[in-house]
């Protein structure tokens, strides 16, 4: 359909409230003897910005009715389905930003197909939590169904991990703990998402993430359940060969698992395919590569959570979204706290000061300054005086002059140098009577076994807990383990 002639052109924008009529005036005005071409009307508004590449191109093909649904304005296409697109939208009532879920035309003639679009708007008006996208109201406008929902400032997990490649391990807790909360409380409503997955959670602009889409979700209800009749095609070959309830909470879980697992090591555990085939063949669950073998530093509270909620036996899972929550908050708190922080090195059990012990020395060597700050504080809070220099050779002559009880080189921080100040530093320490502990990064572990130990001078390869550094550190100066 060809664009209207300018007049009618014109009159068509400000009606639609596309276009308010000070800038048609000001458009034509400039134009000049170009207003009678449409083209010129339409790249003028565009350039200005007033007209969005979306609409700019419908009204060129004369589809500016289809640019208007029922009181929201489209703006901007930010994603397509096989059963609806998602617009950016203004409400004119407002000027408030909203999505807008449009039902593709092919299905409107389709009256299960509008039942099912409809039953995901009622069961998203229900649901109110600040980790869930509410969903405002749902209607028709000359023919077409539509959702209207919180607009989220920012984008989905899968474009957002395809920038960042792969988060930190407090950044993806956090993102999870999240989801997790937001499941909750779904299921305090008897609602399950079932299709959990990385398009379907939303980040704001402040961080905060949100669930998207509960359209394959199924609600219970007084009396009874209803169901939809769709089902994620991962969810079915999950639970059909594990032995778990069709809407069964816990694969949601799974699935949650597999975003954690994306978010911390920039690979998803179940590759992508679009082939329905290969989507149902269980194998694929079979062979998913433990997170630990491509993320050797991560926190082991971190780890476990990924482990337990992708467990194959449901009943190994966790079996409610809340107690996943529990978990993810204590990984969240070790991690904040800088337990969980110093590459690798995780403890999960609580930093309490001991008392009644002999003061002793650690001298930390470590030139990040966020990493000094996190052994200090912890050392410091197991009764220990810390030293912490940023300097190798400085550390080795200290070692030398004025020895403290024991000393740690984090390997990560000086590359090569800290291995060969290592074997210096173990012959002094064997002479002095002190300790020298060289934490080696993941990356380098096997150079552990080509390494000399001694009473006084041990090599820990992470992963490993700083309580288990903590205890190889009393173990070469008192003689025996400390707990």
């Amino acid at each position: 359909m060809a664009a209207p002639k300018v007049d009618d052109l014109c009159r068509q924008l400000v009606r639609l409230q596309l276009v308010p009529q000070k800038q048609i005036d000001l458009c034509l005005s400039e134009l000049g003897p170009q207003t009678k071409d449409p083209e010129a009307v339409i790249s003028w508004l565009e350039t200005k910005g007033t007209l969005t590449s979306l609409q700019s191109g419908k009204v060129r093909r004369g589809e500016l009715a289809d640019l208007v649904l029922g009181p929201f304005r489209l703006l901007y296409r930010n994603a397509t389905g096989s059963f609806a697109r998602v617009y950016r939208a203004c409400d004119v009532r407002t000027g408030k930003m909203v999505g807008l879920k449009v039902l593709r035309q092919r299905y409107c003639e389709d009256r299960e197909a509008v039942e099912e679009f409809r039953r995901e708007a009622e069961l998203g008006k229900s649901l109110r939590h600040d980790n869930i996208v509410p969903i405002y109201e749902v209607a028709e406008d000359k023919g077409q169904h539509y959702i209207s929902m919180e607009f989220v400032e920012g984008g989905n997990l899968r474009d957002f991990i395809t920038i960042r490649k792969k988060l930190e391990p407090l950044e993806a807790t956090k993102c999870v703990l999240d989801m997790a909360e937001g499941l909750n409380y779904a299921l305090t409503k008897g609602a399950t998402h079932r299709d959990l997955k990385m398009t379907n959670v939303l980040m704001s602009s402040n961080g905060v993430a949100k669930l998207v889409d509960f359209g394959l979700a199924s609600i219970s209800e007084e009396g009874g359940e209803t169901e939809s009749a769709a089902r994620a095609l991962e969810y079915a070959t999950l639970e059909k060969n594990t032995g778990a309830q069709r809407d069964d909470p816990r694969s949601d879980l799974y699935f949650l698992g597999t975003i954690f697992y994306e978010l911390l090591t920039g690979i998803p555990p179940l590759p992508r395919t679009r082939d329905r085939n290969e989507r149902s063949q269980f194998s694929r669950y079979l062979h998913v590569q433990p997170i630990r073998q491509l993320e050797p530093s991560l926190p082991r509270s971190v780890a476990n959570v990924v482990d337990r909620l992708m467990h194959l036996n449901p009943n190994l899972r966790y079996q409610t979204p809340g107690e996943a929550c529990r978990d993810l908050k204590l990984a969240l708190s070790e991690l904040a706290s800088g337990e969980g922080l110093v590459k690798g090195l995780g403890d999960s059990s609580p930093s309490q000061p001991i008392s009644n012990e002999p003061l002793l020395t650690v001298m930390c060597l470590d030139d990040r300054p966020k990493h000094q700050d996190l052994l200090r504080e912890y050392f410091s809070k197991h009764g220990f005086r810390v030293l912490v220099l940023s300097d190798l050779q400085r550390g080795l002559s200290r070692l030398n002059n004025q020895p403290p009880d024991c000393m740690i080189i984090m390997g990560d921080a000086f590359g090569d140098d800290a291995v060969r100040g290592y074997v210096e530093a173990a012959a002094v320490a064997e002479a002095r009577q002190v300790g020298v502990v060289l934490v080696l990064a993941a990356e380098h572990a096997d150079q552990k076994a080509r390494l000399p130990e001694t009473e006084h001078a041990r090599v820990v390869a992470l992963p490993a807990t700083l309580r288990e550094l903590r205890q190889v550190v009393k173990s070469i100066v008192s003689g025996s383990d400390w707990d």
